[in-house]
């Protein structure tokens, strides 16, 4: 009911955003802006993709997150830019260099990162068995980020599209559609991997804080990049030498954290093979990247593929949710779930009777 009522209200949002945008942009420059702005979109979800292979987060989770990054996230943003217009014009000032640097570099940051941080903190609440570390957070931060990106792109796009200079027009796709469209990605990553890490040492109310600290790297991140925009005069020179280092930084923090899933994996799998569940070998097929990429190959190659895709899920959900006991996180829950998974286990391994072992 809960979940029902909150995609209910982010479509009201999302179409109400939409309508600003056809209203302010015109039909035609939206319409094209759209299937320009699909274009990042779809380079950015592959990748969030692959980061979230390891351990998928619930299809309506994610789903839930690019919306609210698409929609809600947006709707806030455009209602504290209009409030503060509004503020700016009853104080009689006019636009200058301090105002737009103030919009830039402290009001959107601000705004932005804190509308899509709270869709990181519900999803922390509601979807709280499903929230089990770092990289879910990561992986929950990078969809709002995308979501929010892509309304912005179109936006970005259509004012673009609206003029005459059709130059400026690919120049903008460039800067934003292939140069930079992880940037809010990265921002709003942040907060989310700080309530990963809160996923395993707080619950409720205890993650408020954690999401205030999540807050403070994003802001700056973002404060530093809108920044740079407006200082730099070598915009491209600054983001081969300060942009390029820090997104591949990031990849390398990714590599890290995707690494660090795998050993929770075996280390937990490991325990159930010592209680007789899996063998030693199926623990080290399961618990590296390599041995299940093998191993799919392996199923695929005799007609159970899908039979073993289910099985990897289910041992690996069985391992998150053994950690989740083992640290005293959501116990009854976690003994529902575990209890529920090595039955599953039992039934996957029925699927996979005829698959002969590999050599």
């Amino acid at each position: 009911m809960v979940a029902t009522l909150g995609f209910a209200l982010l479509a009201i949002v999302g179409v109400a955003v939409a309508a600003y945008l056809v209203y302010a942009l015109g039909s035609q420059a939206a319409t094209i802006a759209f299937v320009l702005a699909l274009v990042p979109l779809a380079i950015v979800l592959g990748t969030v993709a692959w980061i979230d292979r390891w351990e998928p987060e619930p299809r309506a989770a994610l789903i839930f997150a690019l919306l609210w990054g698409a929609a809600a996230s947006v709707g806030i943003a455009l209602i504290f830019s209009f409030i503060a217009q509004i503020g700016q014009a009853l104080a009689g000032i006019d636009d200058s260099y301090a105002t737009v640097f103030f919009s830039a570099v402290i009001q959107a940051p601000v705004v932005e990162e804190v509308s899509k941080g709270f869709g990181i903190l519900l999803l922390f609440w509601v979807f709280r068995r499903h929230f089990d570390g770092p990289v879910d957070g990561l992986v929950y931060g990078a969809m709002i980020g995308v979501g929010f990106a892509f309304t912005e792109n179109v936006q970005y796009f259509g004012l673009a599209l609206t003029g005459t200079d059709f130059a400026r027009v690919s120049e903008i796709f460039f800067l934003r559609g292939i140069l930079s469209p992880f940037a809010h990605v990265m921002f709003t990553a942040c907060t989310g991997i700080i309530l990963g890490v809160a996923s395993r040492r707080a619950s409720g109310a205890g993650a408020i804080g954690y999401f205030l600290i999540g807050l403070v790297p994003a802001i700056v991140l973002h404060a530093f990049w809108n920044g740079m925009s407006v200082i730099v005069s070598d915009f491209y020179g600054y983001y081969l030498v300060v942009q390029v280092p820090l997104f591949l930084l990031g990849i390398a923090f990714v590599y890290f954290l995707r690494r660090a899933e795998q050993r929770v994996t075996a280390d937990r799998l490991a325990e159930y093979a010592a209680a007789g569940w899996f063998t030693t070998g199926e623990v080290a097929m399961l618990s590296t990247a390599t041995g299940r990429a093998r191993a799919r190959v392996w199923a695929e190659r005799h007609r159970l593929g899908k039979p073993f895709a289910d099985f990897t899920r289910t041992a690996t959900r069985l391992a998150f949710a053994r950690q989740r006991l083992i640290s005293s996180r959501d116990r009854i829950g976690a003994q529902h779930a575990e209890a529920t998974l090595l039955a599953r286990i039992t039934t996957d391994r029925l699927a996979l009777a005829g698959l002969p072992p590999m050599p």
